[in-house]
């Protein structure tokens, strides 16, 4: 009999490339969904839908019903963790898959870092069989909630505005990449009881980062730097009257924030080998509908 998984998260960006993959490696897969989840970026003849909510602990045994495996790709930065493990303990799930994120790393004190490790360690303690991803910023797609939209502006506009110097190092993981790892990860006995940074090929810096995009547009966009303390305070400032902002204090202080990771150790035992940055921004392009490989030398 093929090994039963139930998917959390499997409407979202990673869930939508994650679900494939296990139907290929022919796992039955289980979704927990909410009712107004957009079940249409899922194979929905291929798969069985349960609806309910990570809030709710029912549903979650609901959905854990005969099923080996859990995938949780939903995030572990609103609470629902420890609901989450104790419906997989509760339910004998025989092995799960967590997917966290590597801003449990940052050095600036943001609210979710907390409910993130708190979530880490629930999963730790818990007795599963368990596995913790650790993507860094995802992207690959129209659906990403960053390099889509830094993309778009390229597209877009002669000119970027840049607060700090944009030497800090980035290494974001292409999704396809990360959905890949997710089921390796899930089919190595070696990856049991470990944590993993999930990252890109190689880090590069933002700076590095826009002139790869706009070579593959072949855009000439002119970069300008600001000093980003004071746009950070002034932001600040704004933040405290109004949330209605098209960029937030917190994500200039990332960015200015070095993002590099290792991610050997799931190399060596799930044979994790993530795309180049310039071919995954290809990929994007090409999703995007946009003209890429212009400016490839």
């Amino acid at each position: 009999m093929n090994r039963r998984v139930l998917v959390t998260g499997a409407t979202g960006f990673t869930g939508s490339y994650v679900v494939p993959l296990l139907l290929r490696d022919n796992y039955h897969v289980r979704c927990l969904v909410r009712e107004t989840s957009k079940t249409n970026v899922l194979p929905v003849k291929e798969v069985e839908l349960v609806y309910g909510d990570l809030d709710d602990f029912t549903s979650l045994m609901r959905g854990l019903e005969c099923m080996d495996v859990l995938v949780n790709i939903a995030s572990l930065g609103f609470g629902h963790a420890p609901n989450i493990v104790k419906a997989a303990v509760a339910a004998g799930t025989q092995r799960a898959i967590f997917v966290s994120t590597t801003a449990v790393k940052t050095n600036l004190n943001v609210r979710s870092k907390s409910i993130r490790l708190a979530a880490e360690e629930a999963i730790r303690e818990s007795g599963l069989a368990y596995t913790i991803l650790r993507p860094t910023m995802i992207f690959g797609s129209s659906r990403d909630r960053n390099i889509c939209r830094l993309v778009r502006y390229l597209n877009r506009w002669p000119v970027i505005p840049i607060f700090g110097d944009g030497e800090s190092l980035q290494q974001p993981v292409y999704v396809a990449d990360l959905a890949q790892a997710i089921v390796q990860a899930l089919g190595s006995l070696n990856s049991i009881g470990k944590i993993y940074d999930i990252s890109g090929a190689a880090p590069s810096t933002y700076n590095e980062l826009i002139r790869t995009a706009c070579a593959l547009m072949d855009r000439q966009v002119r970069k300008i730097h600001l000093p980003a303390g004071p746009v950070v305070k002034a932001l600040r400032a704004i933040e405290a009257v109004t949330r209605r902002l098209p960029i937030k204090a917190e994500q200039i202080e990332r960015l200015n924030e070095d993002k590099s990771f290792d991610h050997r150790a799931a190399a060596e035992d799930f044979a994790y080998r993530p795309r180049s940055l310039r071919e995954a921004l290809t990929l994007e392009l090409e999703e995007m509908g946009l003209d890429a490989g212009k400016g490839v030398s």
